[in-house]
């Protein structure tokens, strides 16, 4: 495949049904480890990881502040292993 002088490129048709992307569509482009990434705006699958995220994000911040500073990681780790 090879980029336009204006950046553009075709997406070939069977990855396009494959990944439903429809006509006049909008997609989101994401950097993941490195590689450029496209998919359509409303995906499902990418909806529910942003909120599943969004939750784990939501429970670190109710956690935060909440732990014994005084509890060295030897300690913690010998309270966990004995349960």
């Amino acid at each position: 495949m090879r980029v336009t002088s204006k950046g553009q490129v075709t997406i070939p048709r069977d990855l396009r049904e494959l990944v439903g992307i429809e006509p006049n569509s909008e997609v989101v482009f994401t950097i993941e480890n490195g590689k450029l990434t496209v998919a359509p705006k409303n995906d499902p699958l990418q909806e529910q990881e942003k909120q599943r995220l969004e939750v784990f994000v939501e429970t670190l911040r109710r956690l935060e502040g909440t732990g014994d500073p005084s509890i060295d990681a030897d300690a913690l780790m010998g309270l966990t292993r004995d349960r």
